[in-house]
């Protein structure tokens, strides 16, 4: 990922309609990725006057996603018996989520 993308494709395509949804309670947060604080990323939150919380790099345990991740792998690595191809993985990953 580059800053240009997370600008052109989460920001202005997904971020910008949610906040929207959200108004004066959006606050944007992210994970400190080196595309996430690009300059051209933080120009467009400033131009949006979005709210971002500022966190720790590299630090999961504040990015909620990372749980999910992790209960869904645990999940997948308990099914008997695994999966052993790619559509096996993502019925497995629909069912469990």
């Amino acid at each position: 990922m580059t800053g240009h993308i997370c600008r052109d494709i989460i920001l202005e395509q997904h971020v910008r309609l949610f906040r929207g949804a959200m108004g004066a309670e959006f606050l944007f947060m992210d994970d400190n990725a080196r595309p996430h604080r690009a300059n051209i990323v933080d120009e467009c939150l400033q131009s949006e006057d979005s709210t971002h919380m500022d966190w720790p790099a590299y630090s999961p345990v504040l990015n909620p996603i990372e749980h999910v991740w992790d209960m869904l792998g645990r999940r997948i690595a308990a099914r008997q018996p695994p999966p052993t191809c790619l559509p096996e993985l993502r019925r497995a990953l629909l069912d469990e989520w």
